[in-house]
């Protein structure tokens, strides 16, 4: 109970704030599209450059750690899309939405302050070393499946794609501020201390104005219909991606604790509102992953807290 407690409640009670002035209109759309914009462009990619930039690369960047993750995560697509498809019989390209939000975890703004609550700052660097890579590689991969989707096998400018999907990665904010920390980590520059420190008040604020927005965001997000397609995906996200992830973390890779906890825990996190934005993007599945992010955001509560009780 006390996991519930102290590290899994102040976080949800943070998102169910902001969740709360949204619902009563206390903070309009705009308001909340302001806070987000802030934290996912600026607050956030400063936080991901503060950490990467001060990264031990050797010791973070465990083999089995990612391998362990990103299986699961590819396990967590298979499972739901496959399911869509021959379960569900949707037609392909939603298919390719509902998979990817059974893959894309929120593991930035659910995975880091719930590992850090309950292990404390030093156990984030598997953490980190997952969220480095977590939005190229599944975004890439969602993107390329979706337009061979579209097109049904036949894309007809493979070259042309490839660029348009490496131009909207690495223009991503949170692409960019990973990018600029391994480039400091890499290079060894020391950066100023009153730079530093502005790095760091910046960094600070990132998760706890991210949280109270997402709580408005997903009040915009409210459940319609297709309750056994969301089960499914709250199912591939919740147990499929994290299951599969401590059993090759555990069994398979024989993972130090730290790197244990940073890959289930991360793995254990709802889908993320990208998930939702990857759907709208291309007008598919809009229904089904906007209300998976919601339902899974409130079930992973008590997911959360029995992935904690199993770990060491």
């Amino acid at each position: 109970m006390s996991a519930l407690l102290d590290v899994i409640l102040p976080v949800f009670l943070l998102i169910g704030f902001g969740y709360a002035a949204a619902r009563f209109g206390a903070f309009s759309e705009s308001n909340v599209d302001g806070v987000m914009r802030f934290a996912q462009s600026f607050a956030l990619p400063v936080l991901l450059f503060k950490s990467i930039a001060a990264l031990d690369l050797t010791q973070a960047y465990n083999p089995g750690l990612m391998l362990s993750f990103y299986i699961g995560a590819f396990a967590g697509f298979g499972f739901a899309f496959l399911g869509a498809r021959y379960i569900f019989k949707r037609s392909l390209v939603d298919c390719v939405a509902i998979g990817f939000a059974g893959q894309f975890s929120n593991t930035l703004l659910l995975g880091l302050p719930i590992t850090e609550r309950a292990y404390g700052s030093g156990a984030l660097a598997g953490n980190f070393a997952i969220i480095s890579i977590h939005a190229p590689l599944l975004y890439t991969f969602g993107i390329l499946l979706m337009e061979w989707a579209r097109s049904r096998g036949h894309v007809s400018n493979i070259p042309a794609l490839l660029r348009q999907v490496g131009k909207g990665v690495v223009t991503q904010p949170l692409v960019i501020g990973i990018l600029c920390g391994f480039a400091v980590n890499l290079s060894g520059v020391t950066i100023p201390s009153f730079a530093a420190s502005a790095v760091e008040m910046m960094a600070r604020s990132g998760i706890p104005a991210a949280l109270f927005g997402l709580g408005g965001v997903l009040w915009r997000y409210r459940p319609e219909g297709d309750k056994a397609t969301i089960a499914m995906v709250c199912a591939a996200s919740l147990l499929v991606h994290p299951g599969v992830a401590y059993a090759l973390g555990h069994f398979g890779f024989g993972l130090d604790t730290a790197s244990l906890r940073s890959t289930t825990i991360t793995a254990a996190m709802a889908p993320g509102v990208n998930a939702y934005m990857f759907a709208h993007m291309y007008g598919v599945g809009k229904r089904v992953a906007a209300s998976s992010v919601l339902i899974a955001t409130a079930l992973s509560i008590f997911t959360t807290w029995g992935w904690l009780h199993l770990l060491p």
